[in-house]
């Protein structure tokens, strides 16, 4: 058997230390270092929302005028004034999902996708169609109930002809629900819930996802009321499942309806 070695001497006297012992005479295993401080979780602050806000505009700016340079330069003609507005929208979507893009990858480090919760859904693919056709159905009830205005507003007016339509339609279950899911409940969401609480986190995402629609239907509040109460639902399943992903699939879904009842019926029917 090896002898133990020698342990150091001490600095005052000289002498070998004797190894720290329990009560019971056996010798005291080293102190366990303390764990690692956790990671916050959204990683991101409220400086990188501001942040964000105030690039909205300058991007929706810098890609209207890209849309319109391109018309001009190609003498392009859209026949549907719908296909003008959402080339716009699109091209303002990319600069300022770009931008976020490069905060998260300068600053910290991160992945764009995943750190927005793009995530495996934990939910059946169904599941989440049925949540979004319920909260559809919830919608158009509480829209009857509250009397929401059927007057002419922007967004009627852009589903004046059936090519208008399609092309809204074909937005609004693709990349309407992505980017809007990306932002309120992929962005800004978990950092509410980290400070408020699930609750008042997600009521707070929701709230502002009914404001940025309320001038698409002439200012009504009522409009933004229900739409609001739909972002909720959203931001419920968000929560629930951890995916930003799912919230989308349920969104794409409610919209996917409603869009149904306007082609197969004809109905002006509140959407987001």
């Amino acid at each position: 058997m090896n002898p133990e070695p020698p342990l150091p001497p001490t600095p005052e006297t000289g002498e070998t230390a004797a190894p720290p012992t329990t009560e019971t005479g056996e010798t005291a295993a080293p102190p366990t270092p303390p764990p690692p401080p956790s990671e916050r979780d959204p990683f991101w602050s409220y400086s990188d929302v501001l942040l964000f806000t105030g690039l909205a505009i300058p991007c929706m700016l810098l890609g209207w005028l890209a849309v319109q340079a391109g018309l001009r330069l190609f003498h392009i003609h859209p026949a549907a004034h719908a296909a003008e507005l959402l080339a716009e929208q699109v091209a303002g979507y990319l600069l300022l999902f770009s931008a976020l893009r490069l905060i998260f990858r300068v600053q910290y480090g991160r992945p764009f996708w995943r750190s927005l919760g793009w995530t495996p859904m934990r939910a059946p693919f169904l599941w989440l169609v049925i949540a979004g056709f319920a909260t559809a159905v919830a919608v158009a009830f509480i829209t009857y109930l509250v009397r929401v205005p059927s007057t002419t507003n922007p967004m009627m007016e852009l589903l004046a002809d059936r090519a208008s339509v399609l092309l809204l339609a074909i937005f609004g279950v693709t990349l309407g629900p992505l980017c809007e899911e990306l932002v309120f409940r992929g962005f800004l969401q978990p950092l509410l819930v980290r400070s408020l609480g699930p609750a008042a986190g997600i009521l707070g995402a929701a709230i502002p996802f009914g404001l940025l629609h309320i001038p698409e239907y002439g200012n009504s509040w009522r409009h933004g009321l229900v739409i609001a109460l739909a972002g909720a639902a959203f931001g419920w399943v968000r929560h629930a499942t951890g995916s930003t992903k799912a919230s989308t699939v349920m969104h794409a879904s409610y919209n996917f309806l409603f869009f149904f009842v306007l082609f197969s019926q004809g109905k002006d029917l509140p959407h987001s």
